[in-house]
């Protein structure tokens, strides 16, 4: 049975890294239940980052406006300290609090080399993805956390690559990959434990093979037709859109029992089934059972039964 969906009108959240993929998701699912969301990165109309994407943060925040929220755009390089502390006291300033803080800071897809070793793998590159992927995280909970904690009951929402029984017993992509992901599931065990006393929750979060935007140009496809790229990538049936783990991230922040979770390590998948969210098309695609059963024993791609 599905559990009620509540508002987080007055609700203060910051999504870091929010200009494209899940962290865009996420953002627009928590104005859709009526929250303030200051949403953040590096690439806005003026300025594009290493990515040249052309996403923006200023865009992000007008999706969360027109979803029913209020999106709030802030620059920021989340490798920065001074600049993560300023974005912080301005939440204080103009919100003095804060509900909700995803570190959804990545920003490695053209740093990880496939099944590329330790001494073969560009080492810059990957050292590069590790600040991203780890320092990031650590540098926005050590200014972030203090506020989420003046009031009772904040979450944090630590996102990655990978449930901890999967990424546990598998090699993930690369070196340099597979120690961010697992960096990072680490990381919400560790502020579970340093919150939970202090009235607050911490969780790891994955979506499973997302539809995000560069993932669809990859493939040639839109979310119009992003079936047609089952041709070539059959195992892409059991695809989620970034509005699947943004609506778990949803679900989560409207939960007054959220702190049964804390410090561990959740799928959208596997939240669907507890909250009762489906994806856009009303689907409930559980893209890490099927992984385990289906696409790594070299099965025949087939999502029936896992969406």
């Amino acid at each position: 049975m599905a559990e009620p969906q509540r508002t987080l009108e007055g609700g203060v959240a910051l999504v870091a890294g929010a200009t494209r993929g899940a962290g865009r998701g996420i953002a627009v699912q928590l104005g859709a239940r009526g929250a303030t969301v200051y949403v953040s990165g590096r690439s806005t109309r003026g300025r594009r980052s290493e990515y040249d994407r052309p996403e923006t943060v200023e865009e992000t925040a007008e999706l969360v406006t027109a979803a029913g929220g209020h999106g709030i755009a802030v620059v920021a390089d989340h490798l920065v300290p001074a600049e993560v502390e300023a974005l912080v006291g301005r939440v204080d300033r103009e919100q003095g609090r804060l509900d909700v803080l995803v570190n959804d800071v990545w920003g490695g897809e053209l740093l990880f080399e496939w099944d590329s070793t330790v001494w073969e793998h560009d080492l810059d590159k990957g050292l590069r993805l590790l600040r991203l992927a780890v320092e990031t995280h650590a540098i926005t909970s050590h200014f972030a956390v203090p506020l989420l904690l003046r009031e009772p009951g904040g979450l944090v929402v630590e996102m990655t690559d990978g449930t901890a029984e999967y990424n546990a017993s598998h090699y993930r992509v690369s070196f340099f990959y597979d120690i961010a992901k697992s960096a990072v599931l680490r990381m919400a065990f560790a502020l579970g434990h340093e919150l939970g006393p202090r009235g607050a929750t911490a969780v790891a979060l994955t979506p499973g093979w997302l539809r995000s935007e560069m993932m669809l140009d990859t493939f040639g496809v839109t979310e119009a037709n992003w079936r047609d790229a089952l041709e070539k990538v059959p195992h892409f049936g059991i695809s989620e859109t970034p509005s699947y783990v943004g609506r778990a991230v949803a679900a989560l922040a409207a939960d007054p029992d959220v702190s049964r979770w804390n410090g561990q390590s959740l799928s959208s998948g596997q939240l669907a089934r507890v909250y009762g969210f489906t994806d856009l098309d009303g689907s409930r695609p559980d893209a890490w059972r099927y992984m385990v059963e289906v696409q790594d024993p070299g099965l025949p791609p087939d999502p029936t039964g896992y969406r």
